[in-house]
């Protein structure tokens, strides 16, 4: 059973027991229920008290039955709710640790409340595209005020328990107990002093008023509108919170529910909830079981102190692991240190970062010139430039000194993760760890599983990417791992559009007004054109058949690599990151243009997303099929933590099913019937054939 059932004396303790937050399953809501009538029946039962074992009183909804016919079953959490209203003798609910979303409008279902200091209290479905749908927009106005109360809900943020017992005038908990140690038993001595009281009071009838109704309201709509602009759950809280004041309380509860089921249909419902699933998924292996032993991190070593290699220390530094740089001249490590000093005292002056901290973390940190430092370090991470021969020399000085056990990583974004395994004599202790720049401020981890890299490795790595604040995300061994290899067909897109008429500040508009934070070529000014020309370079001679716009490559040609150089795409002012369209290069792209005989086109904004967005697709499925990812949610994790991809989208892979992958199938022909295109590029992926033969999603 998902709840156990108590008598203490005269009263009933019905403790949910759903690990790890005591979710509100259906065998758990039926329990609740069972629970109920039982102690209404027992006539030696004077009073109940509600509570959750472990960590929670309760987090809410069930996640595994998401989408799933139980998640709607009876009794729903409104009839348990119903039934706690309706039972002959009173109801406390003792909460403690976490209280959010059902959880709490369960408990506001109570006819009493106690809690313990420290508890965690909120409303967070607006998190998930939705509103509160159990009465939460209905009873937290009547207890706690309608400020209040629609800020939490509009927020979605946790308020500690004692906070919220001080506000002036709240009926949310009737009592504090002393601890969370003492809550059982206080509860319990409540239950009884409430015993005899009748009427049982009920949050339902509590009135529900703002002063200022009106004007309050349409304020509160402004704001959320500015603050929420491609989500529409924040207005539809407010409108919620309104009908709370204007309608009778069953009228209100109506419209909620009504507001609720329909934004569940929403596509950005659908994907803020695909997110949440896809970051838990994220962090499962198949083959690699949840309790696969993990070896002990209490050291890092970095190689490298540029930009990348700093930033990766900040990392272990942020969550207290100490970490040693190394670095082959003196000048080097200085300059490194003194840019990590710069970054955390930028967080300093904005009130980010205390003092004391920030000299805490400077003290976990070391220097070297010398690879003998690192031979006791856990794990080595190798953060130098992106060339196979450097990385060889690298790996094979660490083959030689680091300890046995030891996890070597490399931060490569492109290179053979098994080839550079192959430098050791440890293969199953090597693995890619390709941090995204900045590294102390992106969220994005690709884990490059080797052939040979061990599961007890992979499992560490994961934990730790935890630790570190960072979602992690596993593939397998290819050129550019997941991110970097489906960015090159954007990228290849966006040089074909300007070769057929396009201007880059149009290419990167259309892609801005789609959603995402910054276009391709602002992006390649950026990151540094001169990284691309690289790559380009080398698929000259790897890869021959592999087709580019030239403007890229003449864009190099003429040094403009983007800020650093204070020119790109655009124009930059010194000390300025505004990008401003370039005569220069539009005088370029027109030459190049005459060169190839081409006449340019009106190419309109749809057509623009539409190739980036399913070049990136298509990709993603050839991706899929080879393994490299193990599900369509991995990938659009990597595109929203890493690429900037809309999270009102869901990554690429949920929008291609939402858009339906039929449509974006015939897309893909008319791009092929494109004679500047590359036709051979843009014949669907065999999985998406599939997928639509059968009537199937990438996210089924």
């Amino acid at each position: 059973m998902t709840a156990e059932y108590k008598v203490h004396g005269d009263v009933a303790v019905i403790t949910m027991n759903n690990p790890p937050v005591n979710g509100l399953g259906l065998a758990t809501r039926v329990a609740l229920t069972q629970g109920l009538e039982k102690a209404n029946a027992d006539g030696s039962v004077k009073a109940i008290v509600i509570t959750g074992a472990g960590k929670a009183f309760s987090g809410g909804a069930d996640i595994k039955e998401f989408g799933t016919p139980k998640a709607v079953a009876e009794p729903n959490l409104l009839s348990v709710i119903l039934a706690m209203e309706n039972s002959s003798k009173p109801v406390v609910a003792a909460i403690h640790s976490v209280a959010m979303g059902g959880g709490l409008e369960l408990s506001l279902g109570c006819h009493y409340r106690i809690a313990a200091p420290g508890a965690n209290i909120a409303l967070p479905e607006v998190k998930l595209g939705l509103i509160p749908g159990a009465g939460g927009t209905q009873r937290l106005p009547r207890v706690l005020g309608v400020e209040t109360a629609l800020n939490m809900i509009v927020s979605g943020e946790p308020v500690k328990s004692e906070l919220l017992a001080q506000q002036p005038g709240q009926k949310l908990f009737d009592k504090m107990a002393s601890s969370a140690q003492a809550l059982q038993e206080e509860a319990l001595a409540f239950a009884r002093s409430v015993a005899d009281t009748r009427p049982l009071p009920l949050v339902r009838n509590l009135p529900c008023k703002h002063p200022q109704g009106d004007a309050y309201f349409q304020f509160a709509r402004n704001m959320v509108k500015g603050m929420a602009k491609n989500f529409p759950a924040p207005v539809k809280c407010v409108d919620a919170v309104e009908f709370a004041t204007r309608k009778k309380f069953d009228e209100g509860m109506t419209l909620e529910r009504e507001i609720f089921t329909n934004l569940m249909f929403t596509p950005e419902s659908r994907a803020l909830r695909h997110i949440f699933m896809a970051e838990r998924a994220a962090s499962k292996i198949p083959d690699v079981p949840e309790d696969t032993p993990q070896r002990e991190i209490k050291a890092v070593a970095v190689i490298g102190a540029g930009t990348m290699g700093g930033g990766i220390s900040m990392n272990f530094l942020n969550a207290g692991i100490p970490v040693t740089i190394l670095e082959m001249k003196q000048e080097a490590l200085d300059r490194g240190i003194s840019t990590i000093r710069k970054n955390y005292e930028a967080q300093i002056k904005k009130g980010k970062l205390k003092q004391d901290k920030y000299e805490q973390r400077m003290s976990l940190l070391k220097t070297t010139l010398d690879y003998q430092d690192l031979a006791q370090a856990d794990l080595v991470i190798e953060a130098v430039f992106e060339e196979m021969g450097v990385k060889q020399k690298v790996f094979e000085t660490l083959d030689g000194v680091m300890k046995k056990g030891a996890i070597l990583a490399s931060n490569t974004s492109t290179l053979d993760v098994n080839k550079i395994a192959a430098f050791t004599k440890r293969p199953q202790d090597v693995v890619g760890m390709h941090f995204f720049s900045p590294a102390n401020v992106m969220k994005l981890l690709e884990v490059v599983r080797g052939g040979k890299t061990a599961k007890d490795v992979l499992a560490t790595v994961m934990q730790l990417a935890k630790k570190i604040k960072k979602t992690a995300v596993v593939s397998g061994v290819c050129d550019g791992f997941i991110g970097n290899r489906m960015i090159e067909q954007y990228s290849r897109q966006a040089g074909f559009l300007l070769d057929e008429g396009a201007t880059p500040q149009q290419v990167d508009k259309a892609i801005e007004k789609f959603g995402f934070a910054m276009g391709p070529f602002r992006m390649g000014d950026l990151a540094g054109n001169d990284i691309g020309w690289a790559i380009r370079k080398r698929r000259a001679t790897e890869r021959a058949d592999m087709k580019y716009s030239r403007t890229a490559d003449k864009l190099c040609e003429l040094g403009r690599f983007g800020q650093k150089t204070g020119a790109g795409w655009y124009d930059y002012q010194a000390g300025k990151r505004d990008a401003i369209p370039s005569k220069l290069v539009e005088d370029m792209i027109a030459a190049h243009r005459k060169e190839l005989g081409i006449e340019p086109r009106k190419i309109s904004d749809e057509e623009i997303v539409q190739r980036l967005v399913y070049a990136l697709v298509n990709e993603g499925a050839h991706i899929l099929e080879e393994g490299i990812a193990s599900r369509a949610s991995d990938i659009d994790m990597v595109y929203l933590t890493g690429y900037g991809f809309p999270i009102h989208r869901g990554g690429p892979m949920l929008y291609a099913d939402q858009v339906g992958l039929f449509n974006v199938m015939q897309a893909m022909k008319r791009f092929q019937q494109n004679p500047r295109d590359d036709a051979k590029f843009w014949e669907p992926a065999p999985l998406i054939k599939r997928l639509v033969a059968e009537g199937k999603t990438f996210n089924g």
